[in-house]
């Protein structure tokens, strides 16, 4: 009798459809098969036509079959396919029936080469309406790990797409700087708009395309047509080699009456790459040893990174409490909390400095000490990105990136697309870097002052 391929699974001999409860307007075929297969109850789809099918007393028997297996390049669409199915957190898929998609996908869309099928997976992923979960060509995939890794070459922008500020709707949004990086040196700013890179407009261009065009070689020159405001500017950058040194540390003396003074640990984390929970348990440590007694954490132009890194940080300073909900579209499906293991700096007060480049994982981190009453947070609201996406390799070295959950406070906030308000404000005006602002805590009169003596006093003097 032989057998049939039916997209990529093997059914041998006779096949009984069966009603399936979950789905019943989906049948199971069973019998002698390799795995279980859903087909439609009305049409036995096959990925190539046999050459003879007999359906009797509802059974199919397929004589003289043709074996048609499935290309290479329809292997690559179904492992994309597949890892959308799995990890995609909105499990409607917008409004739609994920299976059959790829069941039309597989009779209608064009596969022949790579490129077509890469077109294909655009297609397939574009239909969830969902920016942030996109394909990545090999030397894009590449691109986007090397960001998390501790070295780029580029020009030293952090960006997005414009959402939950009052910022135009089209272009691509700075969220941040690297401090001493080509943009930061030239004065492009967060909420800044890039309108168009090397002359070509980006209204309709993602972030890893507009990734790749902002990165090259080292010495190379960029152009960038800035909105600053009402202002357009004309920008020609030199693009650099950017370590990403994800921390800096300050020991910040404010005198206070008498004889006494306040020794405050100022830590800056720029970014959450693979080392930086333990770059900032270093630099609690060496504060430390200088006598210091309170921090301030600068989170400010803090684009995100890593999600893991962001919950290692947050289990520093919190002695115990939830750090994160996880959830889909159903709901809370993961908790992250600590039980204060990992805490090395739970006891000495805290400031958390935030604006809005403060985003992702740096909002994850900035949320739980807020929640927790662990920190008092300083600044302007943050930008506000409140959905987690991980990166998935493909077998032929290109990637997906998939938004996999959204997620709330330990106070059950969802700040997508809001941020997070703090418990202060400061002026945007306020300097970014650690020498000037311990400049700041100095001056009474500056209006970037924190009220340090009000904050410390009570731990200061114990």
């Amino acid at each position: 009798m032989g057998s049939f391929l039916f997209h990529q699974y093997q059914v041998m001999g006779r096949a009984l459809p069966i009603r399936s409860d979950e789905h019943p307007k989906i049948y199971l075929i069973e019998g002698r098969a390799s795995n279980e297969v859903r087909v439609n109850c009305k049409f036995w789809h096959f990925r190539r036509k046999p050459k003879k099918v007999k359906k009797s007393n509802d059974r199919v028997l397929v004589i003289n079959e043709d074996p048609g297996a499935l290309t290479e390049d329809n292997r690559l669409f179904l492992e994309a396919w597949r890892i959308v199915d799995r990890a995609y957190f909105d499990k409607t898929f917008n409004g739609q029936s994920w299976f059959r998609y790829r069941e039309n996908a597989l009779r209608t869309e064009p596969m022949n080469n790579r490129e077509e099928t890469y077109m294909a997976i655009k297609k397939m992923l574009s239909t969830l309406d969902d920016p942030f979960t996109r394909f990545l060509e090999p030397e894009k995939f590449k691109s986007l790990r090397s960001g998390t890794q501790g070295e780029l070459t580029g020009v030293g922008l952090s960006i997005g797409y414009p959402m939950g500020l009052d910022i135009p709707t089209t272009g691509l949004v700075v969220i941040s700087a690297s401090p001493g990086g080509p943009a930061n040196k030239i004065g492009i700013k967060p909420g800044d708009v890039i309108l168009a890179i090397d002359d070509r407009s980006t209204e309709d261009m993602d972030i890893y395309e507009a990734a790749e065009l902002l990165q090259g070689i080292v010495g190379s020159t960029v152009k960038l047509d800035i909105r600053t405001g009402t202002e357009i500017k004309h920008m020609f950058l030199r693009r650099e080699r950017i370590t990403l040194n994800p921390v800096k540390l300050r020991l910040c003396e404010v005198p206070g009456r008498g004889n006494n003074s306040s020794r405050i640990g100022y830590i800056k984390l720029t970014s959450f790459n693979q080392n930086s929970s333990e770059a900032v348990r270093d630099a609690i440590e060496s504060l430390r040893g200088s006598g210091v007694k309170s921090f301030v954490l600068d989170l400010r132009d803090n684009s995100g990174g890593l999600f893991a890194e962001g919950i290692e940080t947050a289990k520093i300073w919190l002695e115990k409490g939830v750090i994160v909900y996880i959830c889909d579209s159903r709901g809370v499906r993961d908790i992250y909390e600590t039980d204060g293991s990992n805490a090395i700096a739970a006891s000495e007060p805290l400031i958390v400095l935030v604006n809005r480049g403060t985003a992702s994982a740096s909002e994850i981190l900035a949320g739980a000490l807020k929640d927790n009453r662990r920190a008092v947070l300083y600044g302007e609201r943050t930008f506000g990105k409140g959905k987690i996406q991980s990166v998935f390799e493909l077998s032929d070295g290109s990637g997906l990136a998939v938004t996999v959950a959204r997620y709330e406070t330990p106070g059950h906030t969802d700040i997508d697309k809001v941020g997070i308000i703090p418990d202060h404000t400061l002026p945007p005006s306020c300097p970014l870097d650690e020498d000037s602002f311990c400049g700041s805590l100095i001056d009474p009169a500056s209006a970037c002052n924190i009220n340090t003596a009000a904050l410390f006093s009570r731990r200061l003097k114990s």
